[in-house]
């Protein structure tokens, strides 16, 4: 049997005692292969990653997803990222060996157990969408936690998959999915031009023409004096980094600005990124001990 990849991300990126308790509770849950938290206060976001077999992965992403509607409450939260939920979404990735299926199989349970044992909506996307519209996530998260809070119940459309039809007052919403691995890509511009960011995140993105499997916004990063075009790379080998970076420092350059420094936020399989690549995509503190899938996975499995 395969492994399978969980990387959940929650609504917090400000607080290390709350992030440090939603990750002491997944590596406390089961013995999955802990690979790191990245945390973002800008967005107020944390995206969390661990590997294991399928019935360990699922009993640690349902212990963040306690943990986190106990500690996390979207009234209060304030961030540039979209946010619907404490827990906003679960992924769950097949790794080599692994079939999409088991992942489709885990997304159904585990959402099952979020939206009857917590008592929070739960929607499904990517491979896991019980409807057409609702494989890409902007759709299911359209309107955020304040949009959503006064559609379930009254739009049919937002009726969530599991889980009652209303919102959970504190804790939101979840998306919960099956996919192939995203690559979570920022590009940094010298700039503080917002418009310019969200154009350039307009012209980049499959939806409004741009590249293929990239999706994207524009943000200002407040604290780095710079904005920022964020991206998800759905599919590395059909639109790959350098690809996308080039793209967005092409559409900057016809703006007369130039790139900071690109970021990526998780990790990313060795076959996605190779250190010329890094040096080219200007991406900073490049470690493929740290930031290479594979290379992690070693090592904290020799650790263990």
């Amino acid at each position: 049997m395969g492994q399978i990849e969980c990387v959940p991300n929650f609504s917090e990126g400000r607080r290390p005692e709350v992030v440090d308790a939603i990750t002491d509770a997944i590596r406390a849950s089961a013995p999955v292969v802990f690979l790191g938290a990245s945390s973002d206060p800008d967005h107020n976001r944390t995206v969390v990653t661990f590997v294991g077999e399928p019935d360990d992965v699922a009993d640690a992403a349902f212990a963040g997803a306690v943990e986190a509607r106990e500690r996390i409450d979207l009234n209060v939260h304030e961030g540039a990222h979209p946010r619907m939920g404490a827990m906003d979404v679960c992924p769950f990735i097949p790794l080599p060996g692994e079939e999409m299926s088991t992942c489709v199989h885990l997304a159904q349970r585990v959402g099952e157990r979020i939206g009857t044992e917590l008592e929070i909506p739960v929607y499904l996307y990517e491979d896991a969408a019980t409807r057409p519209e609702r494989r890409n996530l902007p759709a299911v998260r359209k309107g955020q936690f304040e949009g959503l809070r006064d559609a379930i119940g009254t739009d049919p459309d937002r009726v969530p998959d599991y889980g009652p039809e209303r919102i959970h007052p504190t804790a939101g919403a979840t998306g919960v999915a099956a996919r192939f691995f995203l690559v979570a890509y920022n590009v940094n511009l010298e700039s503080t031009d917002l418009d310019a960011a969200k154009e350039i995140a307009v012209a980049v993105r499959e939806r409004d023409g741009g590249l293929p499997s990239v999706k994207g916004m524009g943000f200002a990063l407040e604290a780095e004096g710079c904005v920022q075009v964020s991206m998800n790379l759905c599919n590395y080998r059909v639109s790959p980094i350098r690809t996308v970076f080039d793209e967005v420092a092409r559409l900057a350059s016809e703006r007369g600005i130039d790139v900071r420094e690109s970021e990526l936020v998780g990790l990313v399989p060795a076959e996605a990124l190779d250190d010329e690549t890094a040096a080219h995509i200007r991406l900073k503190g490049f470690d493929p001990n740290a930031q290479l899938l594979e290379n992690r996975i070693a090592a904290a499995a020799s650790s263990r």
